[in-house]
């Protein structure tokens, strides 16, 4: 069975509900901080590809082709490829910024796949990153985790409780502390490179 994120219909229609009700303020962050050629990492129905201001150039890419074919409706103009974060198939030092919106909470081997977004970014680039995360209270915590195995079925591999801002400091980045905000378990902040 396909998980509701590959449905691009269904995804829409849940994503459209949760920016009506406050997120669309962070995806309009998300995206107004890229800068030059842009990798928009699980870009799927290409929610974010039509937001891109002027000065960032963005390339989309996904795993999944039922998605992309969404995306390339939504924004016929915008370069996309199939493909993982885990195999991102460009050069290193390639893009300006990585753009990541409810993504890592997906990916298979999420230390895999930030050690990929961090060799595709040039020296001084920026990751943009918006998620949800692991809840900071026991019974939150304890929920999400007791979720989690019928969640990630249901939707086709979301991870509720997944720590990613956590896995984006252990994997080397540092987080700007100035853009970072927090709501509940959701997390939007930008990162750099933390290798001297």
């Amino acid at each position: 069975m396909r998980g509701l994120e590959q449905i691009p219909f269904l995804y829409d229609a849940g994503l459209a509900f949760l920016e009506a009700t406050g997120l669309g303020s962070w995806r309009q962050w998300l995206v107004a901080g890229a800068r030059g050629l842009t990798l928009d990492v699980g870009c799927g129905t290409g929610r974010n590809l039509v937001l891109y201001a002027a000065g960032s150039r963005p390339i989309g890419l996904d795993p999944h082709v039922e998605v992309l074919a969404a995306a390339r409706r939504r924004a016929p103009g915008t370069p996309l490829v199939l493909g993982r974060a885990e195999e991102l198939p460009f050069r290193a030092g390639a893009f300006d910024t990585v753009v990541s919106g409810l993504v890592f909470c997906s990916v298979g081997d999420p230390a895999r796949g930030l050690a990929e977004v961090r060799r595709v970014l040039a020296p001084g680039g920026a990751l943009r990153m918006m998620e949800h995360v692991r809840a900071d209270g026991r019974l939150e915590a304890w929920l999400q985790d007791a979720a989690q195995p019928f969640w990630t079925w249901l939707t086709g591999g979301c991870r509720p409780n997944r720590d990613t801002e956590g896995a984006v400091r252990a994997a080397g980045f540092l987080v700007d502390d100035g853009g970072r905000r927090a709501r509940g378990t959701m997390r939007r902040f930008a990162a750099r490179d933390g290798s001297p």
